[in-house]
């Protein structure tokens, strides 16, 4: 089970993130509670071993705009989320790529149909924790490597693994003890759960 954090800020958080077992970081370029100056994300860089997936989160600006700012941080991959045409995806095909959006009727549900590495489903309202209803994937089914978000924690990632049986999870404000503020048990706790359903690890 691939397991993204998202939202990280401090070298507490990426120390955390890594010792605990996470696949990818995610740091967030664009207006939210979690956002971080670009700055900080490469000296946070630092701290992540080469095994783990540095990501930039963007939305609401183009994709030149977000090219620059992943280029200046030196992530290694590059989180475009929202209303993304694919010519986005295509200027910004230097990277390694995922598209991330909610599932509505008209979602192209097929990883890569966009030219990227990786999907993302969430909620509606990224970031909210708040939880979709999962019984749509029953109905649009996903395909390759495509990543389960949107009001997951500790306490419920276990059973959304088991209804979704999506090929990875990623958690930002689940983790969190405030918004903005990752509590780092919780971290700990979050990969574990998810790497404990059975046939998922």
């Amino acid at each position: 089970m691939f397991v993204k954090l998202c939202g990280l800020r401090t070298e507490a958080d990426v120390a955390t993130a890594v010792t605990a077992g996470a696949d990818a970081v995610g740091f967030v370029f664009t207006a939210s509670p979690r956002q971080i100056a670009v700055e900080q994300v490469r000296q946070l860089l630092n701290g992540v071993p080469a095994h783990v997936l540095s990501v930039g989160v963007v939305h609401g600006i183009s994709a030149a705009q977000a090219g620059e700012l992943a280029r200046a941080a030196g992530v290694d991959a590059l989180q475009l989320h929202g209303s993304y045409d694919p010519a986005a995806f295509a200027e910004l095909a230097d990277f390694r790529l995922l598209r991330a959006t909610a599932l509505a009727a008209d979602t192209d549900v097929r990883t890569g149909a966009y030219g990227e590495e990786w999907l993302l489903l969430d909620s509606p309202q990224a970031g909210s924790g708040e939880r979709w209803d999962l019984g749509a994937l029953e109905r649009t089914r996903p395909t390759g490597q495509w990543l389960l978000a949107g009001g997951l924690s500790p306490a419920n990632v276990a059973e959304a693994i088991t209804a979704a049986q999506p090929w990875g999870v990623d958690v930002s404000s689940g983790v969190e003890s405030s918004r903005g503020v990752k509590d780092h048990g919780r971290m700990r706790e979050f990969i574990a759960a998810a790497r404990a359903v059975p046939g998922r690890e």
